[in-house]
């Protein structure tokens, strides 16, 4: 729907035309919970006259129903379309809403106040023009506005309002808004925000909404209407820069056409420019621009077009096409901005997916630099990050990728974490720059490999990952098997849990941060045992399928043997020979498996050991007998 003009009723051709041309902005609303957003956005298109009479008259029924301001009309409602958020009076998800006026099309986004929903608000604010920060005139300078100003700074969005809002609960003081306004200049001065306008404001009563407040005469700047109408928007900035397309898909509809679709994250390309395709590093010419219905000329920014080039070079979907002359960067070790989205806390080591554009890949976050104090802006030690919480950590990726820094590019310098579990949206992140290690470091090549090794051993190299309980009998086991393994002339090799802690891992403690990075340092140790030609036994606890997946992906198909040795808590309980589970009881041991920390049961074990069942000696023919029947070892006499 758009403006309700005049020219609608007397030249409707020439009223389509001057739509068309209009530029659009995009802009948030944000601050903490019961600022005003909703009302605010509500007012907007109520003034704009985007609403339709059925759409009134069914705002003022759900006011007396749902509404919070008496007898009046609740212009949040108009936004808060979800039955929850109608309930409580409060925004859950983001709404957006277009609108337009004679000057200028908006699209508006309405995220959340609530802390628990930071999420939503970076979601909202990753395409914003502008930002509207409300603020409370009775509450001033929140720390849901601290956090929300400082996610706009990261985010790159430089035009903020700060609209001062329910100034008639204030009697539309003043020095109030005078105070808040200084109060807000001393913290944005520390994020590098200084495009800042501050309207002081009534959404509910439309003061300085539209037209200019009677009831606050000293005040002589721009309206909210009049500031969204003529804010710049740079909507040539990204033409400007280097030319980028990431591929989303090869486009191959026959024997004779080759091309590689995507849309232009920023740039200009034109037929017959010289273009580099990263991470590979090869180059090519680009032919023709090919679009539904002929070529272009020339592409720009946010297009969606097919490239065909003039040479046959190896492209695929996530390689990102630019240009020869200011090419992306490659890398897989970075240091970035990470926005904790999610409940379960980030730990480091754990791997996850991580989405940059068209392309992912495995990542992990090696090191928190330091957390962020959205109060204070100051830098905090952290083992792990929480929900909503905002750090500066480094990567690393299981391979290289092409990208730009944020501040640079946005589409090529944004990226999000995805837990490989659950398929959730973990985080979101910012890249900064390569670190130097990560272009320093480069692969040796060595003539004697792990097939040579191997075959000097007679025997297929592999790891017997024993996973379970404490308690289960996994040392036990596994001591057996390796037992086994030697008499018959194998070479292996056992990390057990608690020998391992006495020298690689004694400066790791036992909270969930540290049992990750214990198993990741374990799963790259019999990394290099495999590598060697060992077969390499492994007795961990090991509570969490993530690490337990990234031992098993660090290695090649059939090299990874999960042995889940299942026993249930009231057993290995029972059996407890080192008094841990009682001093867990008692509350003396924190973070025990089983007790206070969960354990993650393989779903899917190459074999499962159930010990109520067997003897350790029988546990122990059984994984044999596994490894038999995969060609890891041959068949002999197995008896010690």
């Amino acid at each position: 729907m758009a403006h309700q003009s005049d020219l609608i009723a007397s030249d409707i051709e020439q009223y389509l035309q001057q739509h068309e041309q209009k530029s659009l902005l995009r802009f948030i609303t944000c601050g903490s919970v019961d600022d005003g957003k909703s009302t605010l956005i509500g007012r907007l298109l109520f003034e704009s006259k985007m609403l339709f009479e059925d759409q009134l008259a069914a705002m003022e029924a759900d006011s007396k129903k749902y509404g919070t301001q008496g007898e009046d009309i609740d212009f949040a409602l108009l936004v808060d379309g979800l039955a929850a958020e109608r309930e409580q009076g409060i925004t859950i998800d983001v709404a957006y809403r277009f609108f337009s006026t004679d000057k200028r099309k908006f699209i508006v986004a309405d995220t959340p106040g609530h802390e628990q929903y930071t999420r939503n608000m970076v979601t909202g604010a990753s395409t914003a023009d502008a930002a509207i920060l409300m603020v409370d005139a009775r509450k001033g300078i929140l720390t849901q506005t601290r956090r929300h100003s400082y996610l706009m700074s990261l985010l790159g969005i430089r035009q903020v309002v700060v609209a001062i809002n329910k100034m008639d609960l204030v009697d539309y003081s003043e020095a109030t808004f005078n105070q808040i306004k200084e109060d807000y200049a001393r913290f944005a001065a520390q994020l590098n925000l200084d495009n800042i306008t501050y309207i002081p404001m009534s959404a509910f009563k439309g003061d300085n909404i539209v037209e200019p407040s009677q009831n606050m005469t000293w005040y002589h700047g721009t309206t909210l209407m009049g500031y969204l109408e003529t804010v710049e928007v740079d909507d040539t900035r990204m033409q400007r820069a280097p030319f980028r397309l990431p591929v989303q898909w090869v486009n191959r509809p026959n024997l004779d056409f080759r091309g590689f679709a995507g849309t232009v994250a920023s740039g200009v390309v034109k037929p017959g420019d010289r273009i580099r395709v990263l991470p590979s590093g090869k180059e090519s010419t680009v032919d023709r621009i090919v679009v539904h219905g002929g070529d272009l000329a020339q592409a720009v920014a946010g297009q969606s077009v097919t490239l065909t080039l003039k040479d046959e070079i190896d492209i695929s979907r996530g390689d990102v096409i630019s240009t020869a002359e200011a090419p992306v960067e490659t890398a897989d070790q970075f240091e970035s901005t990470l926005v904790w989205m999610h409940e379960d806390a980030l730990l480091p080591g754990r791997p996850y997916l991580l989405k940059i554009g068209t392309k992912t890949v495995t990542a992990s976050v090696t090191d928190i630099k330091y957390q962020v104090n959205v109060n204070t802006l100051e830098h905090v030690a952290a083992k792990k990050l929480d929900l909503n919480g905002i750090a500066v950590c480094n990567l690393s990726l299981d391979r290289a990728i092409a990208f730009d820094d944020y501040q640079s590019n946005k589409d090529t310098g944004g990226f999000i974490l995805i837990d490989r579990l659950s398929n959730n949206t973990v985080a979101a992140g910012m890249l900064h720059f390569s670190l130097r290690r990560s272009q320093n470091i480069h692969m040796q090549h060595v003539d004697v490999n792990k097939e040579a090794r191997a075959l000097a051993k007679n025997q297929k190299p592999s790891v017997l990952w024993f996973t379970g309980l404490s308690g289960a009998g996994k040392s036990t086991i596994a001591n057996l098997v390796e037992k086994k393994l030697h008499a018959q002339g194998n070479h292996t090799y056992l990390l057990d849990g608690d020998n391992v802690r006495h020298g690689l891992n004694k400066d790791l403690g036992f909270t969930d941060a540290d049992r990750v990075e214990n198993i990741r340092r374990v799963a790259e140790v019999s990394k290099l045992m495999v590598d060697a030609g060992l077969i390499v036994l492994t007795a961990f606890i090991s509570p969490f399928r993530a690490e337990r997946r990234l031992a098993r992906e660090l290695l090649e198909d059939g090299e990874f043997i999960e042995v889940h040795v299942d026993t249930p808590l009231n057993v290995a309980e029972e059996r407890d020979v080192k008094g841990l589970y009682k001093k867990a009881r008692r509350g003396e041991l924190k973070n025990f498996t089983g007790i206070d920390s969960a354990y993650e049961q393989p779903e899917n074990p190459e074999i499962r050991l159930d010990t109520t069942a067997l003897s350790a000696d029988e546990a122990a023919d059984a994984v044999i007998e596994l490894l038999k029947e995969k060609g890891i070892i041959e068949g002999g006499d197995w008896s010690i």
